[in-house]
């Protein structure tokens, strides 16, 4: 499974995808209008370049500001800007939607897309773990921590995200159009 130039989106099917709404549990706003997605597999395999393949699927899909790193092992949220990870190395289990949210353990080859508002941490993963990031062309990301004081502020920015112009593996009719338009 490798990109061309002529091949902006990857095959994703909707049974690929696993969504959450993850409600405002007092501390963070999380998103209940937009649910959490949780991809397998849609990297491909791990003897693929995952780090290239995810960067060329989201610059062709119009998500940028890229990144390399891991994810941060305590609890924070974006109030501004919608976020992808891809998995390209490693395993970890992440939370998601503060102390009482989902865990879902993700595995080189799989991605998450967060709306803004989720609450994310990483409660464990591999010396190798590798995260691709990215967000929607046009959004920067803010960083909170479910301190107080950041509402309503950050309410207010969440409601007023954008929708991305495109899914970041699927194009504009991929998994994220159907779960956040519909």
């Amino acid at each position: 499974m490798h990109a061309s130039k002529a091949n902006t989106h990857s095959t994703v099917s909707l049974s690929q995808v696993k969504a959450y709404i993850l409600a405002d549990d007092g501390i963070f706003p999380n998103n209940e209008r937009l649910p959490l997605l949780v991809y397998h597999g849609v990297l491909g395999t791990p003897a693929l370049d995952l780090v290239a393949r995810a960067r060329e699927l989201f610059h062709q899909n119009h998500w940028g500001e890229s990144w390399i790193n891991g994810i941060y092992d305590f609890h924070h949220y974006h109030s501004t800007a919608h976020e992808v990870l891809a998995i390209a190395a490693g395993e970890a289990k992440v939370q998601f939607g503060g102390k009482r949210g989902v865990i879902a353990t993700v595995e080189a080859g799989d991605a998450v897309v967060i709306p803004a508002g989720v609450a994310h941490k990483n409660l464990g993963s591999g010396y190798d773990f590798t995260v691709v990031g990215a967000y929607p062309k046009g959004q920067h990301y803010d960083m909170c921590y479910g301190q107080e004081g950041e509402r309503p502020a950050a309410d207010q920015n969440i409601a007023s995200v954008p929708l991305p112009q495109a899914d970041p593996f699927g194009g504009p009719t991929g998994p994220l159009m159907h779960h956040w338009t519909a």
